[in-house]
Parts: structure tokens; C-alpha cells; sequence
């Protein structure tokens, strides 16, 4: 596609200019997503890059370095230690003495398991008791599932060693410069009053980095994991050992089958739904929050505060009461139903979440609009805080020019809205994929598909957030659980990575400065 400069566009007319920013919009996702490619290909470059300096930094403060920072290569904090900084050495020490009975005495267990997830499978054997009776006796396995936890662990305390280690290493290089320059080193007292004072924000940053560390990012290494094995309700480490098994998880979700359990049919179903459903989430939420706040904000409008604290209601109550609370009121036999059947509005009790139908359009529209009621006082409040920083005096040039209020809102509060709150669009975009509580609550995935629930417990409503749950709850396949985990992080990752690249507020981050 051709690109036209500022005055070729200016001389579109409207719906040509929608029609080329449209078109110029996927036609720049392939630029971006090559561009996140490349911005991947250089993270991993200068990762190389920082490793071979680092080691070549190794390599010459052991040259250059005088015996006591030798010494410390062996023993961590030998040379703190010689030098005065006690506190920092036995600290060092302290961690090595650690790390190796750590190791000593499970850490090398649990790692030479690692690479076959144990081989010993529990078995009965018969043996004959002290009576002379031949009895049955079970005999235990290797547990695999706790050696795949316990080696993702052990692989965790030898990178944080590893990284301890270098940090003894670069302290008794700065340690050597100092005093070879005539200063004084940092008594322990100094390093603690550091720690309170001058590092604080380090001091501070220290237990929540470690929380996310551990219940973050290890569980997330550990579900991708689980991934490529067999992990499942026979092959749990108890029955039988779990094994790797590569890309199987993969393929089993992503090939395409002619009979037997069709997870590809039902992955393929369920993101194209988990798509739309995040879109019309995210965007009915976002337009109809926003007029309401423009409605309770425009001048006199009375009693502004308690339409904001009606709204507000909605956040107060917990989502789990009021989803569980609307679900019952749709249901076959609730009070929505009831009440249209004594009005004479319906003949019939519809059936609005798919409760014992198969028809998914009306299941789903109803999770939409009940998701705008959930979702809208949250976008009137980020709207509210925003409309108000917006200057009057816009406004009232627009107005003496003869703009009319679309007008105003189109090339105004539109543009302005939409370049704060490009950013959280995206998150409230991957946010809604990735929402669990609005559609296992009101409808639990119904109603069911029938073309694949005979063979995979699927639902028309179910995102792919709650197919992973029936996958690891109903059907006990807890790799393709993990499987479908990883993918829907990919699929989120993609879409961030496109169109964060895109968004006004990041290209041309001076325009409303």
C-alpha cells in the first residue's frame, strides 16, 4: 500500500481516511511483529554479549587479583573477611556452607532424577513375613512429580549461587581498588547503616522481589514444564512415573485429528470465541463507561455524587455474590423468567445462559451484557478523572467555531480518551482472555458442544482460560492444562507485542505534552 503524505490524506474524504488508517493498520502488524522478533533476536545478542563479559571479567580479576581475592574464588567471602569486612564475608561464607550441604545432601539427587523423572515404578512384590507367611507388599517408586519440583528448585538455588558467587567476586575487586588507592574500606556498622539509609529502596525492594521469584516465576517455569510431559490422573508419579515427552503435548492440541478426542477442533473454537469475547468486552466497556461519565459530568446534571455512588455499588459487592447472584436470577426456573412469563411477555421460560440448551448465541450475548454491567463503574471512574483534565477552553473554541457536540467529541474527548488510555485498553483487552470469574460463574462454560463434548468437555461459552481449568479439573490432563496454558500466554504476548508498537501514546508519546 501506497503511503500518502499529510496533504495526499488530508484530501480523503472521511470514509477513505477511516478506510486508509484501517488498512495501514494491518498492513504494519507484520512490521511489528518482525519488529519483536528482532527486538528478541537483540535481547538474546546482548545477553551473549553481557555473559562474555562478564566471564572475561572473571578470568582478569583472578589475574590481577591479589591471594586473598584467589582464595575467595574457593571459599566466598574469604577475602571480606581478611580484609575486615566481617559482617559481608561470613554472610558470603555463610551461603556456601549452605548451598553445599544443600547439595550434599538432596540438591544432587533431585538433579540427576531431573533428566528422566525417575525409573522406578511402584510395584507389589511378595515376600515372606517372620511368620513364614507369604504377604503382598507395596513397594514405592520414584516420585516423579516431586522430582520435577524439587529439580526446578535445585536449578534455582544454583543460578542464585551462581549469581552470589559473582557478586563475592566484583566485591573483592572494588575492596583491592579502594585500598589501593589509600581509602578506607566499609566496617560492618556501615554496610547496615547503607542498608537503613543510603540502599534503603534495595532494602526495601529485597522481600517482594524474592515473593515474586518464588511464587511467580518458579511456578511458571514449572507449569511450562509440566508442558512436555505425560503429567496426568494415571501417569502422576504414583501409578506410574511421568515422563517427558517433548512436543506430544503440542501436537496433540495443534493436529488436527479425524476421530478420537479433537483437542485442535476445540483449541480453534475456543480462541476465535475467546477473541471475540475480549474485544466487545473490552470495547462495550470502554464507549458506554465513558458516556456515562460524560453524561454525570456534564454541566447541570444534579446530584452527581450519588449517581457516581450507585455505580460504585457494583465494585463494593464482591464479583463472586453478584455473578452468582445474576446466574440464579437466569437461570430456567428464576426470577427474570417469572417475571417476564406474569407480565405475559413470554410464553415460555428461556433458557438465557445455555442452562439446558444447546444454542450458544444467547448465552453469549448474555455474558456480554452482563459483563458491561460489572465493567462499566470502573471506565466511569478512569473516565471521570480523565474527561476533567481535558482544558474548557477546547471546548468553548470548538464551540464558538460552530462545532457540534459529535463534533467535539470525535476530535476532542475521543482522541484525548483514546491516547491516555491506549495502554490499558491492551491490558483490558488480555485482561478479559484471560477472565475466569464472569463466565465460569454465570454459566460454567454451558451450554455444552455438542459436536466436541462427547469427546473433550467443552462449553460455547468457555474461554480458554476455563477449558484449561476443565482440562486439569475434569479431565485430569494436567500437561495439556499446562499446554494451553503456554499457549494462551503466546497468543497474549503476540497481541501486546503488535500492538503496544501501534498505540498513539507510545509513537507519539509528545503529542499531548
Amino acid at each position: 500500500m501506497k503511503k500518502l503524505n499529510e496533504m495526499e490524506y488530508l484530501k480523503l474524504s472521511k470514509g477513505k481516511k477511516f478506510l486508509y488508517r484501517l488498512v495501514s493498520f494491518f498492513a504494519s502488524i507484520p512490521k511489528a511483529i518482525w519488529n519483536g522478533i528482532c527486538a528478541i533476536g537483540r535481547f538474546f545478542k546482548n545477553l551473549g554479549l553481557a555473559i562474555g563479559r562478564e566471564a572475561k571479567d572473571i578470568v582478569q580479576t583472578f589475574i590481577q587479583g591479589d591471594w586473598k581475592t584467589k582464595l575467595s574464588y574457593l571459599v566466598m567471602g574469604f577475602g571480606s573477611i581478611a580484609r575486615g569486612q566481617v559482617l559481608r564475608g561470613v554472610l558470603f561464607l555463610l551461603l556456601e556452607i549452605v548451598f553445599i550441604f544443600y547439595m550434599v545432601t538432596s540438591g544432587v539427587h533431585w538433579l540427576s532424577k531431573l533428566p528422566t523423572l525417575g525409573t522406578v515404578e511402584s510395584h507389589v512384590e511378595k515376600v515372606v513375613n517372620k511368620y513364614g507367611i507369604e504377604v503382598e507388599r507395596t513397594i514405592q517408586g520414584d516420585p516423579s512429580f516431586k522430582i520435577l519440583l524439587y529439580g526446578v528448585l535445585t536449578l534455582f538455588f544454583i543460578v542464585a549461587f551462581i549469581y552470589t558467587w559473582r557478586v563475592n567476586i566484583k566485591q573483592n575487586k572494588i575492596s583491592e581498588g579502594i585500598l589501593k588507592s589509600g581509602k578506607p574500606l566499609k566496617s560492618g556498622r556501615d554496610d547496615l547503616r547503607s542498608l537503613v539509609d543510603d540502599n534503603f529502596h534495595r532494602t526495601l525492594l529485597a522481600l517482594p522481589l524474592t515473593g515474586i521469584l518464588i511464587f511467580t516465576v518458579m511456578p511458571i517455569v514449572f507449569m511450562i514444564l509440566v508442558a512436555f510431559t505425560n503429567y496426568d490422573d494415571t501417569n502422576n508419579g504414583v501409578k506410574h512415573l511421568i515422563q517427558w515427552q517433548g512436543l506430544n503435548g503440542f501436537n496433540e492440541i495443534l493436529h488436527w485429528k479425524s476421530g478420537g478426542a479433537n483437542y485442535s477442533a476445540a483449541f480453534g473454537e475456543i480462541l476465535v470465541w475467546t477473541l471475540i469475547w475480549a474485544f466487545f468486552a473490552t470495547f462495550t466497556n470502554y464507549f458506554l463507561g465513558m458516556f456515562v461519565a460524560m453524561m454525570i459530568n456534564k454541566k447541570g446534571i444534579r446530584f452527581k455524587k450519588v449517581w457516581r455512588t450507585i455505580l460504585i455499588l457494583t465494585i463494593a459487592i464482591p464479583q463472586f455474590i453478584s455473578l452468582m447472584f445474576v446466574s440464579q436470577m437466569f437461570q430456567l426456573n428464576g426470577l427474570v423468567n417469572g417475571f417476564l412469563t406474569k407480565l405475559g411477555i413470554i410464553s415460555k421460560n428461556v433458557n438465557w445462559l445455555g442452562e439446558r440448551d444447546h444454542n450458544a448465541l444467547l448465552p453469549r450475548i448474555m455474558v456480554i451484557i452482563i459483563n458491561i454491567w460489572i465493567g462499566i463503574p470502573y471506565l466511569m471512574l478512569i473516565a471521570t478523572g480523565i474527561l476533567m483534565n481535558i482544558p474548557a477552553d477546547l471546548y468553548e473554541s470548538s464551540r464558538i467555531d460552530g462545532a457540534s457536540g459529535w463534533k467535539q467529541f470525535s476530535k476532542i474527548t475521543l482522541p484525548y480518551m483514546l491516547f491516555i488510555t491506549g495502554p490499558y485498553l491492551l491490558t483490558s483487552f488480555t485482561g478479559n482472555m484471560n477472565n475466569f470469574n464472569v463466565i465460569y460463574l454465570l454459566t460454567g462454560g454451558a451450554p455444552d458442544n455438542i459436536k466436541l463434548s462427547q469427546q473433550v468437555t467443552v462449553g460455547h461459552t468457555d474461554l480458554l482460560i476455563t477449558w484449561l481449568f476443565k482440562l486439569a479439573t475434569v479431565n485430569n490432563k494436567y500437561y495439556l492444562a499446562s499446554v494451553v496454558g503456554v499457549l494462551v500466554f503466546i497468543v497474549v504476548a503476540l497481541i501486546s507485542l503488535v500492538v503496544y508498537g501501534l498505540l498513539p501514546s507510545v509513537k507519539n508519546e509528545e503529542d499531548f505534552q
